[in-house]
């Protein structure tokens, strides 16, 4: 069955909020045994939060915007005091701890299963509104966290195909304790000076297949985490990442930083990464784990962006296994393989383990099988600095580049690992492998 949103009373002039609208034509579906939400093509429909529930399809049509209200009130689902103009008390690329429970919310679903998110037409977030301290370099919000665009949370069988979501203010699909995750043919297209607006953030989650997407985004394109709000739902396990095209200003595929839990059994595949401050990146900065993870068939392009605002030095690989606090019972990285990988990047690989871990090395049991780096000057940025945020001390770490800057792991294989560095970056690099305080690196096969 359709569920017209128009015969519920929507306008779609893109002034009058059609949230009551919506969520009647949403209920009516969902009472009735499942069916499809239509939401027509060529208006645009503004909206305070909306709950999606079981067996239904909400199909947006080609030329369809959902807007987002310009009223933050709008999204205070459970009504909890707050005050959207306080501002932060420190940035958010200093401080951005987070449990995984937002308060204001625009799609939202919980306890609930065969869920779909369908169509061409696209979902605006009206990022405007969350907007803080705006620089050249970077817009900081209101208060943190913000809204994100989808927190759909313990949905069993959800699927999104197609739509185009954009102008998040925080994290645009945020899925919480989510098992048989179909993510296909998307677009996320956010500012890519808005800090936190992630693209895809699978957290706690299990069987999980992303394809086919493009995603532009400040922060991180896709980011695997483990909350500690969510600890109930386990491992972040069986993930799938397969051709997508991702541009970020931090990361395009990260682990962490939330990694309270472990992260199990993830595929990267046949992905084009460029415009982007790091390529991959292991962030391990609690007690979980970060096992059998494989990357392969990757073409990596990096750039540094403003040192004090975004995090990382364009390392097209980075792992790091720090402590985010002094008193963190710290997890380990083990058993990672990167495969078939071209690298065109303004730094080399980075391996940064705990110094002190109790076991031994925390990062351990990393393969590298035919990578090239090809080291090329694209910025005036400072080349000399090792960015280890988050964590308590040290953060930035000074030293020259290398084409492998590796501290404190062990059992690390390179075979068929070949470089070139270009002349404008010569002066920045003092050796190739700068390798410290590590056991069982094996460098191989070089190919320079």
């Amino acid at each position: 069955m359709i569920f017209n949103i128009m015969d519920y009373g929507a306008v779609g002039d893109g002034v009058t909020n059609d949230m009551g609208a919506i969520q009647a034509a949403i209920d009516a579906c969902s009472q009735s045994g499942g069916g499809q939400v239509l939401i027509p093509g060529g208006k645009i429909y503004r909206s305070g939060t909306i709950v999606l529930k079981s067996f239904v399809e909400l199909h947006l049509e080609n030329g369809a915007v959902l807007k987002a209200s310009d009223h933050m009130e709008d999204f205070n689902l459970f009504h909890v005091p707050m005050n959207y103009d306080k501002g932060l008390d420190v940035p958010t690329y200093e401080n951005c701890d987070y449990t995984g429970k937002p308060v204001l919310y625009f799609l939202y679903a919980k306890d609930c299963h065969d869920v779909k998110i369908t169509g061409f037409g696209s979902i605006d977030g009206n990022e405007e509104i969350f907007y803080g301290l705006v620089s050249h370099w970077h817009i900081d919000g209101k208060f943190y966290p913000r809204m994100p665009l989808l927190f759909l949370e313990h949905v069993e069988h959800l699927t999104i195909l197609h739509v185009t979501l954009t102008h998040s203010a925080f994290w645009t699909t945020h899925l919480v304790g989510c098992d048989d995750v179909l993510i296909d043919g998307i677009r996320i297209l956010n500012n890519k000076k808005l800090a936190n607006c992630d693209g895809i953030d699978p957290d706690h989650c299990k069987n999980v297949r992303i394809s086919n997407c493009h995603i532009e985004s400040a922060d991180d394109c896709i980011v695997f985490k483990n909350t500690e709000g969510a600890m109930e739902y386990g491992n972040c396990e069986n993930i799938c990442v397969t051709n997508c095209t991702l541009i970020s200003t931090s990361a395009a595929i990260k682990f962490g930083t939330e990694s309270a839990a472990p992260f199990k059994n993830i595929t990267v595949q046949n992905c084009n990464i460029h415009h982007t401050n790091r390529g991959i990146s292991m962030q391990m900065r609690d007690q979980g784990s970060i096992e059998n993870i494989l990357f392969s068939n990757l073409n990596i392009e990096t750039r540094m962006f403003s040192k004090e605002h975004w995090w990382g030095s364009a390392e097209p690989i980075c792992i790091t296994a720090v402590k985010r606090r002094e008193d963190t019972k710290l997890g380990y990285v083990r058993n990672v393989t990167f495969q078939n990988i071209n690298c065109i990047s303004e730094n080399g690989i980075m391996i940064y383990g705990d110094e002190h871990w109790e076991n031994g090395h925390n990062i351990e049991n990393i393969t590298f099988e035919n990578v090239r780096v090809r080291m090329i000057k694209k910025t005036d940025w400072p080349k000399d600095i090792h960015d280890l945020r988050p964590t308590y001390e040290n953060s930035m770490v000074h030293g020259p580049m290398a084409v492998v800057y590796a501290r404190y792991a062990q059992n690390v294989r390179f075979q068929n690992l070949s470089h070139v560095i270009e002349e404008p970056v010569k002066e920045y690099v003092d050796r190739a492998y700068n390798v410290e305080n590590c056991k069982g690196v094996i460098i191989e096969g070089e190919l320079s």
